[in-house]
């Protein structure tokens, strides 16, 4: 008998009544599913739960022995921010219940998260971060495929906003000014600002792309979703491409979307940007997130120490 974790519905229902995001949701969802098969792995009852079983579960995490939500084998360990996560959407499941008056075999507390190493963040230079930016020109033979998917990284790193947010962004959240009203992570509202490069090449891939009734600003030119005025271009194609361009670019530093975010944001703070004002920009809640970006560049750090130590000269 399939061993489930009870009321988990109704958790789910909170957290939508609470108005968490549709992407939300299935995180903290599949994240507790990858609990329950661990429990049917090994054969203990959630109601059997104790400290012993969430240290188990932590190594089965770590190890390279654990199935993914859909039941597939992992090919690499999941890295100390995705544990974490993992542990606190059942922290975060077990205060429900225990809010509810239902009974939870553990408390909340009793889940330590793991200690998370820090890795010194590396940042493309400049040049290749535009060299990625223009690659659609020079690669895609396609002229249509070409404008559109230069118009996204130039959109991408004109404003730091997240894959998610541009490829669901919509011709009427664009006024005349350049401003971009985005409805982000959390459903957080913030404005973002397209450069005057950025809206030269959106004007030209509408030019390009012509007259049509999808809401969308960034939509597919072939394939079975081409008709369908309700559809845009998925994550898994811009990422890919992301990753082709790169290669073909020869650069070895890993580049995707969203370290087109990070450049984004490392190269405000190297220019003087305030630390405030880029959290607004990429839509942090905490100036703590922000920081790591703008920290990350020892550029920045040098180029601090040079202006402001007492002996410089």
């Amino acid at each position: 008998m399939k061993i489930s974790l009870p009321q988990l519905d109704d958790y789910l229902l909170n957290l939508k009544s609470n108005n968490y995001s549709d992407e939300t949701v299935y995180s903290y969802e599949r994240d507790l599913e990858v609990f329950e098969d661990f429990l049917n792995d090994i054969n203990v009852e959630f109601t059997k739960t104790d400290k012993k079983t969430i240290l188990n579960y932590k190594a089965y995490l770590i190890s390279q022995d654990r199935q993914t939500a859909k039941k597939k084998k992992t090919i690499k360990k999941l890295n100390t921010f995705s544990i974490n996560r993992m542990l606190s959407a059942l922290r975060s499941y077990l205060k429900f219940l225990i809010k509810m008056d239902y009974n939870s075999p553990i408390t909340p507390t009793s889940i330590e998260l793991v200690k998370t190493t820090k890795k010194h963040p590396r940042i493309s230079e400049l040049v290749e971060i535009i060299a990625l930016i223009e690659s659609p020109s020079k690669f895609e033979k396609d002229k249509a495929v070409a404008v559109r998917n230069r118009a996204m990284l130039e959109v991408l790193f004109s404003t730091g906003m997240r894959i998610s947010e541009l490829l669901s962004l919509k011709k009427e959240q664009i006024d005349k000014s350049g401003s971009v009203f985005i409805r982000g992570k959390g459903r957080k509202e913030r404005f973002a600002y397209l450069t005057k490069r950025a809206e030269r090449y959106i004007k030209y891939y509408l030019e390009v792309r012509g007259l049509d009734d999808s809401q969308y600003l960034f939509v597919p030119n072939r394939g079975k979703n081409m008709a369908n005025k309700d559809h845009h271009i998925s994550a898994n194609y811009l990422q890919g491409k992301v990753k082709k361009y790169r290669e073909l670019l020869g650069i070895n530093l890993p580049l995707s979307c969203h370290s087109i975010r990070h450049a984004f944001a490392t190269y405000l703070a190297e220019s003087g940007a305030n630390p405030a004002a880029i959290q607004i920009l990429l839509g942090h809640e905490s100036l703590e997130t922000t920081t790591r970006y703008v920290h990350a560049s020892d550029r920045y750090a040098e180029k601090s120490l040079r202006r402001y130590h007492p002996l410089k000269e």
